[in-house]
């Protein structure tokens, strides 16, 4: 073979070596330097491969809705008759449920007991009826705490350093009203996340019946809260007065729902004016009873997540697992703060 040809060989197979075993800039630099006609390509930076949103299913929905169903069915059979769920409405599940000494509601009318109960059934039922339509699907009540969690809102509300719901009939209405617009805000959220699906079409049929029952709850909660606020206070006003404690300690929890869960709330402190004006369009009330958009009188909702920070009673942050009605978290896929 030519000696040039040799050589030229050589110089090639050196070249090549060079640049594969070099990776660094610096050679790269060294070989442009070398011809004038090169220009290297910079290497552009890896772009970080994003955190994938967790995909969530239309049973991971319904079990979510199950979780605040213990919550609430604890809280109401409680009151109404100082015992919760049997285990098994519970799953069998060996958790448990932190109380005070005495839940059964002291001192009631037949007529507050007439709500008390059939709040306390509907809860009950709605266990029932999440558990059948989710089968083995179905998660285990959660460890539930309605004791510290109720005295931690109170502080952070600015209400005092306790607050025992099962106190008596007015402290429970204020317990009440803690959990229905969240309830009925959780249910509006979740519908429009259900799938396009046969199954995802008739869970979908069963959330809006239960938020339809949720909505009454609510409104009738808000209605006691006026109505006996009114009773107790002078007797003679239309208007709520700032005296009027209980009603005083919802708004509290109002704006307190606000800070950890986001979404719209709206307070009892005024009812509005009378007479009503004889033309609808004008007239624009406070909002007292119905929790909804001043403008078209839908109702708000609220996403998983903000339902998770109100009950977890943490502010808006990733990765939250449990705390404040649901000490060591929620039952089921849907359970951790994502933001």
């Amino acid at each position: 073979m030519d000696k040039k040809l040799i050589a030229l060989i050589d110089k090639a197979v050196s070249r090549r070596s060079f640049l594969r075993n070099s990776g660094s800039a610096a050679a790269v630099s060294i070989l442009a330097g070398c011809s004038g006609s090169y220009t290297p390509t910079p290497t552009p930076t890896p772009t970080p491969t994003p955190t994938p949103t967790a995909a969530y299913g239309d049973t991971d929905y319904l079990n979510f809705a199950l979780n605040l169903e213990y919550l609430e069915a604890e809280f109401y059979l409680r009151a109404a008759t100082g015992s919760g769920l049997s285990a098994a409405d519970t799953g069998n599940a060996t958790t448990t449920v932190t109380v005070a000494a005495s839940t059964m509601v002291p001192g009631l009318t037949s007529q507050q007991r007439s709500y008390l109960y059939e709040i306390a059934q509907n809860e009950l039922d709605h266990v029932r009826f999440l558990r059948a339509a989710l089968g083995t699907d179905a998660v285990s009540r959660p460890d539930i705490d309605l004791l510290n969690s109720f005295n931690g809102a109170a502080s952070a509300a600015g209400i005092g350093p306790t607050f025992n719901p099962f106190a008596g009939y007015e402290a429970f209405l204020v317990g009440a009203f803690v959990f229905e617009d969240v309830g009925v805000t959780a249910y509006a959220g979740a519908a429009g996340l259900l799938s396009d699906t046969s199954t995802g079409k008739t869970y979908l049929a069963a959330a809006a019946a239960i938020m339809a029952v949720e909505a009454y709850h609510a409104a009738e909660i808000r209605s006691l809260l006026i109505a006996d606020s009114i009773a107790t206070g002078n007797n003679t006003s239309t208007l709520v007065t700032p005296n009027n404690t209980y009603v005083g300690y919802a708004d509290k929890i109002s704006a307190l729902r606000a800070s950890l869960g986001g979404g719209d709330e709206t307070t009892l402190t005024a009812l509005p004016p009378y007479p009503i004006p004889l033309v609808p369009t004008a007239y624009t009330p406070a909002s007292t009873i119905v929790a909804a958009d001043s403008t078209t009188s839908v109702g708000y909702s609220r996403t998983p997540d903000q339902v998770l920070h109100i009950v977890y009673a943490t502010p808006p942050g990733a990765g939250v697992k449990g705390g404040g009605f649901f000490p060591s978290g929620m039952n089921g896929n849907i359970s951790v703060t994502q933001s």
